[in-house]
C-alpha cells in the first residue's frame, strides 16, 4: 500500500497469522485477499501457506509482463482469468504473444519469456508443482534454467486433504 505522500506501508489484509506455542498457527479472518491473487487450494480450505505467496508472486509477474489484470470480468470467457489466458499462446510455443501490447515489442525477448514462464509456474493450479521463491528468484536471475512446464493447461486438484 502507498500512503499519501507514495511511501510503501506495509498491511496484512487480516491474513497475519497468529502464534501461540505449541499450536498451529491460524488466519485472523475467513478467506480474504483480491480476487484473482489469490490461489486455489486457499479459496478451497481458507488456509494460507507458501506455496499461496508463490501463487500470488506468479499472478504479479504475469500482470507486470502483460499489463492486463488477473481477472477482467469484460472479456470473453476464455480470457477473463489471465493465467489461464496465458496458458494458450505458451502452449503453442508463443508465450511471447502475451506480452503486454503497450510495449510493441521494444523489450529483451529473453528476459520477456522467463518472465512468463516463471509467473505461469508460480502461479500452476497445483500447489506441488510451484517454485519456491528462491527457484524462482535464481530463474530471473539466470542463474538457473527455466522449467519446462507441460503446455497442457493443469487441472485443479482437490484440496480436501489439506483441511
Amino acid at each position: 500500500m502507498l500512503d499519501s505522500n507514495f511511501n510503501p506501508k506495509l498491511g496484512d489484509f487480516g491474513l497475519a497469522r497468529l502464534v501461540d506455542h505449541g499450536k498451529q498457527p491460524e488466519t485472523t479472518r475467513n478467506v480474504a485477499g483480491t480476487r484473482g491473487y489469490m490461489a486455489l487450494e486457499y479459496v478451497a480450505t481458507g488456509k494460507a501457506c507458501k506455496e499461496s505467496d508463490v501463487y500470488s508472486f506468479g499472478v504479479v509477474a504475469l500482470e507486470i509482463a502483460c499489463g492486463r489484470k488477473p481477472v477482467d470480468l469484460k472479456l470473453t470467457s476464455n480470457q477473463v482469468s489471465m493465467v489461464d489466458w496465458v496458458w494458450e499462446p505458451y502452449a503453442e510455443g508463443k508465450v511471447l504473444e502475451a506480452a503486454d501490447p503497450k510495449l510493441c515489442g521494444d523489450f529483451d525477448d529473453k528476459q520477456m519469456e522467463c518472465l512468463l514462464v516463471v509467473g505461469l509456474w508460480c502461479a500452476h493450479k497445483n500447489y506441488k508443482i510451484r517454485p519456491s521463491i528462491l527457484q524462482s528468484m535464481q530463474m530471473l536471475r539466470f542463474e538457473v534454467p527455466l522449467p519446462i512446464p507441460s503446455p497442457n493447461m493443469p487441472m485443479v486438484e482437490t484440496y480436501a486433504f489439506l483441511l
